[in-house]
């Protein structure tokens, strides 16, 4: 028996009438934010694929255009249906890889390509095994984040969210981060929740608790925590998720508002960082994000914005100083700290010299001890 889980698309778009403005003017404070158009200076994206694991992404918008693979449907392991292009997938697929073209909506890695892993159907609940038969089933996230590893994904965005976590979603986590596959996952929209309210944080959503996953906070046109932003210790970093415009099915622009504009932001974010150094593992990825924010919270870290908002130039910056870290670890080539190097150690095993000091000595006390013996025989004789 299936039991219906509702999976919250961890920003559902709230979406306002779009205004008069070109779509490149309004998103310009998102990527001033973001600090891109430096980053971009040294990758757009190249050579790197984003799956979005959300509802399936119209590739025929001109931002997206001939860079979008269609995967399958990830909500069955074995009846595969062609879902239709949903509207949360495509303006999250934009936000990450939209090419800007003819003055529309540019995403934070223009130059990626999107690998599109459709689980869920705008604004539906789904269908999954239930807790109880869920060590012999496969839940839909495991199936995509598998099947993303194995298809040539170096970054997965997940702005979809449930509250109770699953053996076959962190295997599957577990899997892909040891591809060097990058999750980055949207953290919730419950901070406005009155559980939030009375215990001062945020019920949990996974994927983005699960370890290993960059879980993305939302802020404000001013940097400060979105009201509606969980707070939890899943938080590592956040993005604008404030008055987001993102790109509409077939055509046009709107805003939206939710954690889930924040997380696809981010993951084009991290699709930079891969272009740049494809090499670097999933972990690093996340270190660069988070040592390079800006707005560090007062005591360095907090639940509500995490290490601060990613800065795409200053994570650039430190992936490639992690990189050179990595280049570095020779052994007897660097010490830690500056001053002289420290006395080579002694080789191991037995000293020469104080062998034969030991054995000189032996050898000394030997020839004493029998010369005592002889002259003490010689005075006893007559």
């Amino acid at each position: 028996m299936l039991t219906a889980v509702r999976v919250v698309t961890a920003a559902l778009l709230a979406f306002s009438a779009p205004a008069a403005d070109p779509v490149r003017e309004q998103q310009k404070w998102v990527l001033d934010a973001l600090n891109i158009e430096q980053a971009w200076a040294v990758t757009k994206g190249e050579n790197v694929t984003v799956a979005v694991v959300d509802s399936a992404v119209d590739g025929k918008i001109k931002e997206l255009k001939g860079r979008v693979t269609a995967g399958p449907d990830m909500t069955s392991g074995s009846v595969t249906r062609e879902l239709p292009p949903g509207r949360h997938g495509t303006a999250m697929a934009a936000l990450i890889a939209g090419s800007g073209a003819d003055d529309g909506l540019v995403g934070t890695a223009p130059a990626a390509r999107i690998l599109s892993l459709p689980m869920v159907i705008d604004d539906e609940p789904m269908l999954i095994p239930p807790l109880e038969s869920e060590a012999s089933a496969e839940s839909p996230l495991a199936r995509a984040l598998r099947y993303a590893a194995n298809h040539g994904a170096q970054v997965v965005s997940m702005s979809i969210g449930s509250y109770g976590p699953l053996r076959s979603e962190r295997e599957a986590v577990s899997y892909a981060l040891g591809k060097g596959v990058v999750l980055v996952a949207a953290v919730g929209n419950d901070g406005l929740t009155q559980y939030a309210q009375d215990k001062g944080t945020s019920y949990w959503s996974f994927p983005a608790g699960y370890p290993g996953v960059i879980g993305v906070a939302a802020t404000d046109k001013q940097g400060r925590r979105a009201t509606f932003s969980s707070d939890n210790l899943s938080v590592l970093v956040s993005a604008p998720g404030v008055q987001v415009p993102v790109a509409k099915r077939k055509k046009g622009y709107e805003l939206s508002e939710g954690t889930s504009s924040a997380a696809a932001l981010v993951a084009g974010v991290a699709a930079l960082i891969k272009s740049r150094y494809p090499s670097l593992p999933p972990e690093q990825v996340a270190q660069a994000l988070a040592s390079s924010a800006r707005g560090r919270p007062a005591a360095g870290y907090d639940d509500k914005t995490g290490f601060g908002v990613v800065d795409a130039a200053a994570a650039l910056n430190a992936a490639e100083r992690l990189t050179g870290a990595q280049r570095s670890i020779t052994p007897g080539m660097d010490h830690f700290g500056q001053g002289e190097d420290s006395p080579v150690p002694t080789r191991p095993g037995p000293d020469p010299m104080r062998l034969w000091l030991y054995g000189g000595g032996l050898l000394l006390a030997l020839v004493t001890f029998c010369g005592a013996i002889v002259v003490l025989n010689q005075r006893k004789e007559p």
